[in-house]
């Protein structure tokens, strides 16, 4: 690590232009953007004044600076903005304050909009042209629902869009959102221009207005099929159930589905986007290569110019339609795809593209082709289109291609029972939807993995080596491994969070190094933190907002996002963290997932080659990217119990590829699995996924672990919290997580499945050896050992001046027993707030902090409360939701001097209800 001090300002220069070129443009009807200086422009809507810059729940709650809206964006620009249309929006806020909900899961996805007046009108009448912002927000364990204010236009931001573009014939309408809505509403009121901003982190604001006022020519491009209707999805009527939700539509997801059956039922193709000039795009195949080891390779040359006035970035997408064959295929598959530097007018630029057998084979789970549990090369014509989007992309020449097996792998994770699934069949102008049986499972993965088990090393107890030797040569892992304890092995699988007093405050975990015993050996505790969209520290601490996945898909821009991401990775390890829980790279199945902000694309090639880019930028400065969630979380609704129902060719071609080219081409080393069941099996407990797939077929080397308080099954059961030794089997590294690694020893069934045989010590050692692996590359180990320069460790103590003012405090008498009681009344715990009060302590001692509180909120939230002591950090307390429930938690203050001190406590989320909160004397020292 070559640079310690954080540049802010390239900082904010590359997450700046990464959400600028992430926006979508998707109509630009006579020239209506970009603006102009001089003109006069209205801006209409509640969200340009509170600009969403990221959805919500553990991948978007990054505690920043403030975040300038696209109205503060614009006034910065310094635009002649109508003011009297601002005033009247501001008097009407005011009354109408925004409402942040009641936190984990409960957030509005809209905010209140003002209803239209003819006085607003009057203002937009007057202006050269008007500007509406509509906004969404997204989270965590919620789905969006198909009604008004969630994917489509409430009644009154319909009235506002359609009576602006009545009375203003230049009307711009910017969309604040985390992923795709209902967009019906442009042919019904033809606004002259539509873009997609997205949530663009902290930068977001200030990035949309470089797009609008044509200091960013917009690159974006859809990652996303825009249907005219959400029924057109495929997926639609196999979404949001709470039990079971059966992937019919199998491999025809998003476009490839569309292309191949249903173009009518589009309004914008997936890769679409305008620009403020025009390029053409022209491309021909050059070779087909067979390599000495039969691998095939074919050549194509595509050449991008820059056809207009002002110059502008391309993308260059390539798609390949292979052959029907005994599997069926969809008549489009993105396999290439590349964007243009800028390019002057009349500017040029020539690309070379080679594609690989494997990008073009086929998945066969049946055995049709012969060749059952492989990757394959079916015989026939294999054709290729260059252009700008899936649907404009031109024939770009053809080869044919023998029957030829890809790769050979062996059956996993099938589904257990048979449904139908869609294939198509040719008819003389297109391909009808037909429906096939899919094949169903015929190994046993227990079986499997018994006779796979590896052999335990000899338990020599501690012989005196430390980790970092083994960093060091002098003995290797096994030798070090052979040290621990069989209850040392049970609770290195454990890690302990929210909030683990053993590293970074307001982290998400601690794992490692979570015991005594284990930190003896020389066992650091690592450190990871909620993402991608930032660094989630929920004790306040502030850290750079990102901009989401989809706006870093739509950049279709690899290079600028491991860029980006390798300043993330410089500021994640200036806080002492070791990994960032992200990339979250599922697929885009269906537009109301609730996370589908933080993940990237409906294609699985787009999604992975992403997902590389920002793995490979954190590798550089020794973090540790997560690519979660492992695998099929493709809705919130009952995710911990609804179970997706797969073919194995499905999960293979759509909800696996992403991770597996994150893992081969980004080098990922940590996966996070979900919390919910695929076929029947939960991932956290599925060999098949974290052991055939993950590790023999990919080979993969890190760690895997557990979403927060996942559960697994034995197969054939229901799942339960206590059932952590199929996780420890499935060589899924750690559970996460605990409050205490030791003392949760008694909480599951590890010690009864390693006592009657079930579980070995020999795979808890393969696990522990994987969690080491991970330590040895990690900055934690160094921490530990004071192998970071004095420059680094400056870089690190570089923080901002937390001091409370005396103005802010709120002095608190002490009662007659030396306690100190703060009655809820006197709280205010609102996400982003903090309550600091004075107190007068008589005498020196240990003290302790007692809280009763409850939360209406379910068992998965999380509500973080960090309390200081004079500045200093003293305690961190991560609640789950208890539905109504008191809890009564009582936490350590270490000694404090007798005299006068503060309290401040930092609430990390909404929900919470206070009752008391009692500072007490424990021991009176002298």
């Amino acid at each position: 690590m070559k640079q310690f001090g954080l540049n802010m300002e390239n900082y904010q220069k590359l997450a700046r232009q990464a959400a600028a070129e992430g926006c979508v443009l998707l109509e630009n009807r006579n020239h209506a953007l970009p603006l102009e200086k001089e003109e006069r422009i209205a801006v209409y809507g509640r969200i340009a004044f509170t600009y969403y810059k990221s959805g919500l729940g553990s991948g978007g709650l990054v505690n920043t600076g403030k975040v300038d809206g696209i109205l503060d964006a614009l006034k910065k620009e310094n635009l002649n903005l109508d003011e009297k249309l601002e005033e009247i929006y501001r008097s009407w806020i005011e009354k109408h304050p925004f409402d942040e909900g009641e936190g984990w899961g409960k957030v509005p996805w809209s905010q209140e909009e003002m209803p239209v007046t003819e006085e607003m009108l009057a203002c937009g009448e007057k202006a050269d042209a008007a500007l509406i912002v509509i906004g969404r927000t997204a989270g965590e364990d919620q789905d969006n629902t198909d009604a008004p204010g969630g994917y489509r236009l409430t009644k009154e931001e319909e009235q506002l869009i359609q009576q602006v573009c009545q009375r203003n014939r230049r009307s711009i309408v910017v969309l604040n959102t985390g992923n795709i809505m209902d967009m019906s509403w442009v042919e019904r009121y033809h606004p002259q221009a539509v873009l997609y901003v997205w949530q663009g982190g902290q930068e977001g604001g200030h990035a949309a207005a470089d797009v609008l006022m044509g200091k960013v020519n917009p690159s974006g491009r859809l990652t996303d099929t825009i249907a005219k209707k959400i029924s057109d999805y495929p997926s639609d009527s196999c979404f949001g159930s709470e039990t079971e939700n059966v992937y019919q539509e199998d491999i025809y997801v998003g476009y490839r589905y569309f292309e191949t059956f249903a173009k009518e039922k589009v309004q914008y193709p997936f890769g679409y986007g305008l620009s403020y000039t025009t390029f053409s795009i022209e491309g021909k195949l050059i070779s087909r290569i067979r390599e000495k080891n039969g691998e095939i390779k074919i050549r194509l040359e595509a050449r991008v110019t820059n056809t207009g006035e002002c110059a502008g970035r391309e993308v260059l997408q390539c798609y390949a339609q292979v052959p029907q064959g005994k599997l069926g295929n969809p008549l489009r598959r993105l396999v290439y795809f590349f964007k243009t530097e800028k390019l002057q007018p009349g500017e040029s630029v020539s690309k070379m593209i080679e594609i690989t057998g494997y990008d073009l084979a086929s998945y066969d789970d049946g055995g049709v082709t012969g060749n059952r549990s492989a990757y394959v090369l079916e015989q026939g014509t294999y054709r290729f289109y260059i252009g700008s989007d899936v649907r404009s992309a031109a024939y770009a020449g053809e080869c044919h291609l023998e029957a030829q097996v890809a790769e050979q792998l062996q059956e996993a994770m099938a589904p257990v029972s048979v449904f139908q699934r869609m294939k198509p069949e040719k008819e003389k102008d297109g391909y009808q939807l037909t429906w096939e049986e899919v094949p169903v499972r015929t190994v046993d993965q227990e079986e499997r993995r018994r006779k796979e088990r590896p052999e335990g090393l000899k338990i020599t107890g501690d012989q005196g080596w430390k980790l970092i030797d083994v960093l060091d040569g002098k003995i290797t892992l096994d030798a070090f491994t052979a040290q621990l304890s069989e209850e040392d092995l049970t609770a290195i699988f454990r890690g302990e969070g929210m909030c683990s007093p053993k590293v970074t405050a307001g982290t998400a975990a601690a794992f490692g190094g979570v015991t005594e015993h284990l930190q003896e050996l020389g066992i650091p505790a690592a450190c990871c933190a909620d993402g991608p969209s930032g660094i989630r520290m929920d004790c306040g601490t502030r850290a750079f907002s990102l901009p989401n996945g989809t706006a870093l898909g739509c950049t279709f821009d690899e290079k600028l996002v491991e860029e980006l991401y390798t300043m993330v990775g410089q500021e994640i390890r200036l806080n002492k963290i070791d990994s960032l829980l992200g990339p979250g790279i599922n697929i885009h199945r269906h537009p109301l997932n609730g996370r589908n902000f933080e993940y990237i694309s409906e294609d699985p090639y787009l999604t992975g080659k992403i997902a590389a880019a920002q793995v490979r930028g954190m590798a550089k400065h020794q973090i540790a990217g997560t690519i979660k969630h492992f695998c099929a979380n493709n809705q919130e609704t009952a995710r911990s119990r609804a179970n997706s129902v797969v073919s194995e060719r499905a999960l293979r071609e759509i909800y696996l590829k992403g991770f597996e080219i994150a893992v081969k081409e980004g080098g990922a080393w940590s996966v996070m699995t979900t919390y919910g069941p695929v076929n029947g099996v939960w991932t956290a407990g599925s060999y098949d996924l974290c052991t055939t797939i993950l590790r023999k077929e990919w080979g993969f080397s890190g760690i895997v672990m557990t979403d927060w308080w996942a559960m697994a099954n034995y197969e054939g059961m229901t799942a339960d919290k206590t059932m952590r030794a199929p996780m420890a089997a499935a060589q899924n590294d750690i559970f996460m997580v605990t409050s205490d690694a030791k003392a949760s020893m008694e909480e599951d069934d590890m010690q009864k499945q390693l006592e009657c045989g079930w579980l070995t010590c020999g795979e808890l050692q393969r696990n522990a050896e994987n969690i080491l692996g991970f330590l040895l590359r990690s900055p934690a180990l160094l921490h530990m050992n004071g192998r970071i320069c004095q420059e680094e460790l400056d870089a690190m103590n570089r923080k901002e001046d937390g001091d409370v003012l005396a103005s802010d405090l709120k002095n608190l008498d002490e009662e007659e027993n030396g306690s100190i009681l703060i009655s809820g009344d006197l709280l205010h715990p609102k996400s982003g707030n903090a309550d600091v009060f004075g107190i007068h302590l008589k005498k020196k001692g240990s003290y302790r902090i007692h809280m009763k509180l409850r939360s209406d909120l379910g068992g998965l939230a999380q509500i973080p409360v960090t309390v200081y002591c004079n500045n200093t950090l003293k305690t961190m307390v991560s609640v789950q939701g208890s539905e109504g429930g008191w809890l009564e938690i009582d936490r350590n203050l270490d000694v404090l001097m007798a005299g006068n001190h503060y309290i401040k406590f930092y609430y990390g989320g909404n929900g919470l209800e206070f009752e008391t909160i009692r500072i007490y004397l424990e021991e009176e020292h002298d």
